[in-house]
């Protein structure tokens, strides 16, 4: 689990069955201090994320647990993160 920024879509002109419907979302990895941490990749969005908002985000088999139908992904939106506190 970690977080990230999400900083643009994906748009498919195919996609595999399962994943019609569901958007697919460009994050950018962030580390504790919420700055860049990585590269960024695809995830599903299983909540509706929207561009600029930070979220928590799934990776490996676990991902496609966050769908009922559990489609063939390995990076899933889980979270949306509506404040954050700095010590």
């Amino acid at each position: 689990m970690g977080w990230g920024r999400v900083v643009g879509a994906v748009v498919c002109t195919v996609k595999e069955p399962s994943l019609i419907g569901v958007p697919l979302l460009l994050l950018e990895p962030l580390n504790q201090s919420f700055a860049t941490a990585g590269r960024p990749f695809v995830a599903a969005d299983a909540i509706g994320a929207e561009r600029g908002q930070i979220v928590i985000y799934e990776t490996a088999r676990e991902a496609a647990g966050a769908f009922a139908h559990r489609p063939p992904v390995d990076a899933a939106i889980i979270g949306i993160v509506d404040q954050t506190v700095r010590s």
